[in-house]
């Protein structure tokens, strides 16, 4: 995925195609966001038939590349971002941002780098959490069943 987030072409989308840009970020994100929670039930169900794990974590990182190549094509645009330059400077925002650190050295200038920049916080805060709590209940679930003791309620 990490490969393929440095190859794709993103020159079709940015601020010279708003409406084709924001369609393709909210169907993208939105399609993520119901297979983790499909996938958060099936941790909730607890059926010992299925993986939802591995396919949690990577649409988790999913949704980080889906972020950068939108702040990539953002700031294509003059004045969206300040120190955003590369694709490897957006992965770097997103996961900056993520981990709520902050340095300042990337900062969003433009309305729409603000908003998206919301939007990933606001993303992170229900779906990256519920995802993240999930999968730590499904391991110590199975963590707890190797070892005979039943998980506390």
């Amino acid at each position: 995925m990490t490969a393929a987030y440095f190859v794709l072409p993103l020159n079709g989308l940015g601020p010279h195609r708003p409406e084709l840009s924001w369609t393709v970020f909210i169907v993208v994100l939105a399609a993520i966001a119901c297979l983790l929670l499909l996938q958060i039930r099936e941790v909730l169900l607890d059926r010992p038939d299925t993986h939802p794990v591995v396919v949690i974590v990577l649409l988790m990182f999913l949704s980080v590349l889906v972020f950068s190549a939108t702040y990539y094509a953002l700031a294509r645009h003059a004045g969206a971002f300040v120190g955003l330059q590369t694709r490897l400077d957006a992965l770097y925002f997103t996961v900056v941002t993520l981990a709520t650190v902050g340095y300042g050295d990337i900062v969003p200038q433009s309305q729409t780098a603000r908003l998206v920049t919301m939007l990933q916080i606001l993303y992170s805060f229900v779906f990256l959490t519920a995802a993240a709590t999930a999968v730590t209940r499904r391991l110590r679930s199975r963590v707890g069943d190797r070892l005979g003791h039943s998980e506390p309620p």
